[in-house]
């Protein structure tokens, strides 16, 4: 019980601080773009039940609609076709969602070229910077994307956003411990990625090897490079391929 008496303390003092990666959920909320002959998901929607009104003079509460990857979501192994019939976000052990988190900050290049992409020697040199990747954590993956949030036309930038190479992501996949990939764009592989001649690496090699996905992060500037415990909130929905979740990061600061 120390050790969590000294965390409450800590939070009350300042001494760790909290923060929230979560991209807020309306209407606005930017969703992928699709070709118009594929599935299409669900805008957040709202429909109001009662306020304090005839229907419910004491309550204010609504009916919702929205896909499983609306927002700032989580992705499980059965997401994808290399995934079928493993793991759904139900299942993810609840271990799994307080983790440590790596932070490699590509906002610059991402600048300069918003089809970046996240290669091998990225994630080595900062390796070497850093010390390795945190066992059974998060790799987070800040490109600046994020300060694009509030107008969805340039958050989907007609498909032109960043993500990760087909090595790295068989790389990440298969030879690193980390538990899963955080971004902050609309999902965790490039806008282009159906182009790739591995379509969509980040989902085809993570989810088959059991590992996560995070999207649509904000705030990673306000996180160090290694330290950081992110802590992910995702529905546990019974056969479900992902959720809507509330991402927090715990960070320590002087």
């Amino acid at each position: 019980m120390t050790v969590l008496a000294d965390l409450l303390t800590a939070l009350n003092t300042g001494a760790v601080e909290v923060i929230d990666l979560t991209a807020p959920l309306s209407e606005d909320t930017p969703i992928i773009d699709l070709p118009a002959d594929r599935g299409q998901p669900w805008p957040f929607s709202r429909e109001v039940i009662s306020e304090f009104d005839a229907a419910g003079p004491t309550v204010h509460w609504n009916n919702i609609r929205l896909s499983e990857h609306t927002g700032t979501h989580f992705d499980a192994p059965s997401h994808w076709l290399s995934g079928k019939g493993t793991q759904d976000v139900s299942q993810v052990p609840p271990g799994r969602l307080v983790a440590p988190a790596a932070v490699i900050d590509l906002s610059h290049e991402v600048a300069q070229d918003p089809d970046f992409r996240l290669r091998r020697e990225h994630v080595e040199a900062w390796i070497n910077e850093h010390g390795p990747l945190p066992d059974g954590g998060w790799l987070l993956y800040r490109t600046g994307w994020d300060a694009r949030g509030g107008d969805a036309k340039a958050f989907i930038n007609g498909r032109h956003t960043p993500g990760v190479s087909e090595d790295c992501a068989q790389w990440l996949a298969s030879e690193t411990p980390v538990i899963g990939l955080g971004v902050e764009t609309v999902g965790t592989d490039a806008g282009l990625a159906d182009e790739f001649e591995q379509p969509f690496p980040c989902h085809w090699f993570l989810h088959g090897a059991g590992k996560y996905g995070l999207t649509q992060l904000r705030n990673l500037a306000l996180l160090p490079p290694t330290g950081a415990v992110v802590i992910t909130s995702p529905l546990p929905i019974v056969g479900g391929s992902g959720s809507p979740t509330r991402v927090l990061a715990l960070v320590t600061r002087p």
